[in-house]
């Protein structure tokens, strides 16, 4: 199994608090009811059941959801999907700042549904405490921990400085290739991106086609209120990062403190062009638009 990166990491936001120990070894695990299960690889590829084109998972399924979803409640986006694709979808998470509130209403229909989860060895330790809180909280018993294996680090990082000299590499070994494999077996899966997150995802749409599968975003049209709002009426948890400055939440190299008036995801790759890790890829503009 691949060790966890327990180099020292610098004050977070210059003294804002004290620096949190050193993160603990954490091993991939399929976590749920019982004895947690080794995953250290990703589950086994299955025959896609649709495709472009497709009514199950073309793109035509997405654009039609898409307008279909273009006025719809969040809560009523997610309990469709999960019907529409049973068996074929999963939530993915980052268990970061705004994460309890689709999992609370991925958990108000199925608590079993799958929840991928990528722990890139750099998390916060907060933000794993904050994965295995949720997780007793709303009594999720389907959340899937994915992650760069050891040859993947060994070879692709070996001295845990690649998020200083290429991010962008660093983001593709250590995240967006496991998702992608952990997705493998999926048609379709949902996402919490916002639009009011950031100017590159404005036009956020419902719905979309990622070329491979559906991807599902029943937030695309609530603001931080709104998230604020449901969190509170449900007595849900905050990352216990939140309240310190970190509406964005990543790995600890790359994320830093925001101020009130900074965009919510200025703290990500602080100083550079980069706004994204890999996994949120510019979709295609649906045919007709």
């Amino acid at each position: 199994m691949p060790q966890r990166d327990d180099s020292p990491r610098p004050e977070v936001g210059e003294a804002l608090f004290p620096p949190p120990p050193p993160p603990p070894h954490h091993s991939l695990t399929r976590m749920g009811g019982g004895e947690p299960q080794r995953l250290d690889s990703p589950p086994p590829a299955r025959e896609a059941r649709g495709g472009e084109g497709s009514g199950v998972g073309g793109s035509s399924a997405a654009e039609e959801r898409a307008v279909a979803w273009a006025n719809a409640d969040a809560p009523d986006i997610v309990r469709e999907s999960l019907a529409r694709f049973a068996g074929h979808i999963a939530l993915v998470s980052s268990f970061g700042a705004d994460s309890a509130v689709l999992l609370h209403m991925v958990a108000a229909v199925d608590k079993a549904a799958p929840v991928l989860f990528v722990d890139t060895l750099r998390l916060f330790p907060e933000t794993l405490a904050y994965r295995d809180r949720l997780i007793t909280h709303l009594r999720l018993s389907n959340v899937q921990t994915v992650g760069p294996g050891a040859e993947a680090v060994a070879r692709h990082d070996p001295a845990a400085t690649l998020a200083e000299t290429d991010p962008d590499a660093c983001c593709a070994f250590r995240k967006v290739t496991p998702l992608d494999d952990a997705l493998s077996p999926f048609d379709a899966w949902i996402t919490g991106r916002r639009r009011t997150q950031a100017e590159t995802r404005a036009d956020l749409p419902a719905a979309e086609w990622d070329g491979t599968r559906v991807k599902i975003n029943p937030l695309a049209a609530w603001t931080d209120e709104h998230v604020a709002t449901y969190r509170r009426a449900h007595d849900l948890p905050e990352h216990p990062l939140a309240a310190l400055g970190f509406p964005s939440i990543g790995c600890w190299p790359c994320t830093s403190p925001v101020a009130p008036s900074e965009n919510p995801r200025a703290g990500r790759w602080r100083g550079s062009a980069k706004t994204e890790c890999g996994i949120h890829r510019p979709a295609a503009v649906p045919k007709g638009s």
